[in-house]
């Protein structure tokens, strides 16, 4: 008796997720109202709720799944052995959350769960990208008194700076690559002469 019901169920998810999905592809994620999808949906205001508590909780689960997506090329991908490399490889992660500052103020707020019933999609990606991260360290020509984990926690930190810095006026005259290389230049390699520039 209960499997018609979960069926049923999941087709109406899947309903409402494939309704904000050409949405998006048409007005991009800020666009995106609740109104809109159910009405794309064919189903009623009190059903998406039943499947998402608002429209950030559906959002993580969108966004997850792109980002998910990325990885999945990544995976694919040969390991980046050098800095330019894994600036290249994370570029088009770089391009999509960049691509609307909704997109990446979700990820900033989806990304660090506290709780383990916190821990939906974005969250899983973050862990995911940690791990790949690891691996790359592990294989790559990068500074070798730290811990590839240590590395990876680094890169994914300064990943995280380069794309805020982005947004702020102040610091928008850089290309994020040429950030992002800069700091990873930084973090991954030891250097044996003292820096030229000042803070001055």
């Amino acid at each position: 008796m209960t499997k018609p019901v979960q069926q049923r169920t999941l087709k109406t998810r899947a309903k409402l997720i494939a309704a904000a999905e050409v949405l998006i592809a048409k007005e991009g994620y800020t666009a995106l109202r609740v109104e809109d999808v159910v009405q794309k949906a064919g189903v009623a205001k009190g059903t998406f709720f039943a499947h998402f508590r608002d429209k950030d909780a559906l959002m993580d689960r969108l966004i997850g799944a792109h980002i998910d997506r990325i990885l999945d090329d990544w995976e694919k991908a040969p390991a980046p052995k050098t800095i330019p490399e894994v600036v290249a490889i994370m570029s088009p992660l770089l391009t999509f959350l960049t691509s609307e500052r909704y997109v990446f103020d979700v990820v900033m707020r989806y990304s660090g769960a506290t709780l383990i019933e916190d821990i939906g999609p974005i969250a899983m990606t973050i862990g995911r990208f940690d791990e790949l991260m690891c691996g790359w360290m592990e294989v790559g020509e990068y500074r070798a008194d730290v811990s590839p984990q240590l590395l990876s926690e680094g890169v994914q930190a300064f990943f995280f700076q380069a794309m805020a810095l982005h947004f702020c006026a102040l610091h928008s005259d850089i290309a994020l690559t040429d950030r992002l290389q800069s700091y990873l230049s930084a973090w991954l390699i030891v250097k044996t002469e003292s820096p030229s520039a000042s803070c001055t």
